[in-house]
């Protein structure tokens, strides 16, 4: 049932865009695209793209593993201290370089990496390729080339680099590539694959280890998957300085070379530099103030060595992030601007709007953050373009439901006669203000009327004679209310709801509510004979119930801007529904409580006892128009239901006589057997 209310709503929501004209329509369907393609592209938008990568930051450092030490890999690094120890800052001393790679070499290590470039010439260069000539550990030496890395090796210093790799070919050395990728200055992701280059360090390094190949994660140029130290004062890498295995004194001691070997022993071993503002980079961590990743140096940019580290890791742990495919990005899209569109078209109001909106919010932020959570690579997955793409596809298909609305309130204004009196419907054209947004405290009478067994009767016909029928009905019955003088509220199926009092009070207002009621069930019975005279094969018609009741509600002009409805809200509305209802149980037709008849100074009404109506818990007291019932019985009735409260006997024996006397009278012997079964209050509790 709330599918098909759903439903409705949309498909009446879009017929009354499609009234807006083919201009705005066509304004509209520009807009979409434009919501498409935002919602697809804003990674590669201007006014888009950082705040898609800054948000990528902050799922990237909310969402990382925090993790121990991780002692597979160990980074021996020259450091500010050891630069000023030598003297000398740049290039890095290729001496001490060679006396730990000699000292590193019988520790049992599964690969050593250097993250240096041998660029340019130094006396200590025959030294270093000696050493790593002799090297048994495989050596994954630094390299870069002019066309990968212009701004970082120009062409003399390829010339070098190039014939410095040429002295080692034959050796367990090879050049492996440092490049980091720093797209818009941060490095997020691994280089772009080049399949005829020199592997990347950590790459190589596994491959030279023996490591399968699919755990080097071939072509892959994807996310990098960065991790947290668990720990402020330790960070995910061990590190030592060079200095240490660099000392051939310090290594000639037993006890210090078997304790030196321990962290080297089974793990990548990474060379390079870790000194403040060289060779660092800036990565989706370096946004965020946190002292486990930024380090005792406050330098929220590692070292080069450290990402190598970080993608090393990311191998062993075989983490190779997948790709969202194309065809999820769009379908992606293509559901942000459906849903803005539907939502638009349901005209939600108030707190009914929160939950959808907060559902869709939480598809656009949170379904990158749930794919980055399950492992999936979401550099490049949209969420700030899908949001602003839905509020763009959302006001462009609002703003043409408000343009068809203004042509539907132009042709109600036009309209405003066929459902109120004409003399009210001149008066409202008059002072327009009677019908401004918003609703007022009033007296009305309100009347609800129900077609007996007519749902059931639809399901045994052809569709096109239900519409007919109902119609028609309806029409008899509108008529009625019409001519009375009152407000047609709204048709429900085959109900038909009316008040009077509102916008505008008068004084016979009681009196002709009373009649309409009367009169509607005089038109429900005209309707039996009329439709039993159309075809005598169609079912029998039931009868026409009616409710009537006087009090409080709110009366106005409800809506918005794109659709109003001029209606009455609360208890009485609910009550004289009730009334209606209650008729089947009472064996009657049309009855009215005590309030409303009370206020009418029509002599037809005879009590017909006190009630609590199903919902309820005050008793009602009943009166029903019998324009028939004698005079002189009308006087008995009366009596006999002042003695319920006080000679409940009196009253059934006095009721009795009446019931005797009017045999065919259905109502008076339901009162009889309602009056043998009250409660304490003397009431009759309807189930």
């Amino acid at each position: 049932m709330a599918g098909s209310n759903v439903r409705s709503v949309i498909t009446s929501g879009w017929r009354r865009v499609r009234e807006a004209g083919t201009q705005r329509l066509m304004l509209t369907g520009l807009l979409l695209l434009l919501a498409l393609g935002l919602a697809r592209f804003s990674w590669g938008l201007p006014f888009t793209d950082n705040a898609e990568r800054a948000l990528f930051d902050w799922r990237s450092y909310i969402l990382a593993e925090q993790v121990e030490q991780d002692r597979r890999v160990v980074m021996v690094v020259y450091n500010d201290r050891t630069l000023i120890d030598l003297g000398k800052r740049s290039p890095l001393d290729r001496g001490m370089l060679a006396r730990a790679l000699r000292n590193i070499d019988g520790m049992g290590a599964k690969a050593i990496g250097i993250d240096m470039l041998f660029d340019q010439p130094q006396a200590e260069d025959e030294e270093l390729i000696a050493t790593l000539r002799a090297m048994r550990t495989p050596v994954s030496v630094g390299y870069a080339e002019t066309a990968t890395n212009a701004l970082d090796i120009q062409y003399e210093q390829q010339q070098y680099l190039d014939s410095f790799m040429a002295r080692l070919e034959g050796s367990n050395a090879r050049p492996a590539s440092v490049t980091l990728s720093e797209r818009d200055g941060v490095t997020r992701t691994w280089p772009d694959f080049n399949p005829g280059g020199a592997p990347l360090l950590g790459r190589a390094m596994l491959q030279s280890a023996g490591e399968p190949e699919a755990l080097t994660f071939p072509g892959y140029d994807g996310a990098i998957r960065y991790r947290k130290p668990a720990l402020v004062d330790v960070p995910i890498f061990n590190t030592t300085s060079i200095d240490f295995y660099a000392n051939d004194a310090l290594m000639a001691i037993p006890e210090v070379r078997a304790e030196a070997e321990v962290p080297i022993r089974g793990a990548y071993v990474l060379l390079g530099g870790d000194i403040v503002d060289y060779d660092r980079a800036l990565t989706p961590f370096s946004g965020i103030n946190d002292d486990a990743v930024a380090g005792e140096a406050r330098d929220v940019r590692p070292p080069g060595i450290e990402i190598h580290a970080h993608k090393i890791a990311q191998m062993l742990d075989g983490a190779r992030l997948p790709l969202v495919s194309s065809a999820y990005l769009w379908a992606f899209a293509v559901l942000t601007m459906l849903a803005a569109a539907l939502t638009a078209l349901l005209e939600a109001r108030s707190w009914r709007f929160v939950p959808l909106l907060v559902a869709q919010l939480a598809l656009f932020v949170g379904l990158p953050f749930f794919l980055h959570w399950r492992g999936v690579d979401t550099y490049g997955f949209p969420a700030i373009g899908p949001a602003l793409g839905w509020v763009l596809a959302f006001v462009a298909v609002t703003s043409a439901a408000r343009a068809a609305g203004a042509v539907q309130r132009r042709f109600a204004q036009g309209a405003l006669g066929k459902y109120l009196p004409q003399s009210i419907a001149d008066e409202i054209i008059a002072h327009p203000e009677l019908l401004q947004l918003g609703g007022a405290k009033r007296e009305i009478y309100v009347i609800f009327s129900d077609l007996e067994g007519f749902t059931k009767m639809s399901h045994a016909i052809e569709t096109e004679m239900v519409a007919k029928l109902l119609n028609r009905y309806l029409e008899m019955l509108s008529q009625v209310v019409l001519d009375h003088g009152g407000i047609l509220d709204k048709f429900v199926g085959d109900a038909v709801v009316a008040f009077w009092g509102a916008p505008i009070a008068r004084p016979d207002d009681a009196d002709n509510a009373a009649r309409a009621g009367f009169a509607l069930w005089q038109a429900g019975e005209a309707f039996r004979v009329e439709v039993a005279a159309m075809d005598p094969n169609l079912p029998k018609i039931g009868k026409t119930r009616v409710g009537m009741h006087w009090g409080e509600a709110v009366v106005g002009n409800f809506g918005g801007e794109n659709r109003i409805q001029y209606t009455a809200l609360g208890d009485s509305m609910n009550t004289a529904a009730r009334l209606e209802s209650a008729n089947k149980a009472l064996d009657s037709s049309v009855m009215a409580s005590h309030e409303f008849a009370s206020r009418t100074s029509l002599d037809w009404w005879r009590p017909m006892g006190r009630v609590v109506l199903r919902g309820r818990a005050r008793p009602v007291d009943l009166f029903e128009p019998a324009p028939d019932f004698g005079g002189s019985d009308r006087v008995k009735l009366a009596k006999a239901i002042e003695l319920v409260d006080s000679n409940r006997s009196a009253a059934i024996l006095a009721l009795e006589g009446l019931v005797a006397s009017n045999p065919a009278d259905k109502a008076l012997h339901n009162l009889l057997s309602r009056c043998r079964e009250l409660n304490e209050e003397a009431s009759y509790v309807l189930g």
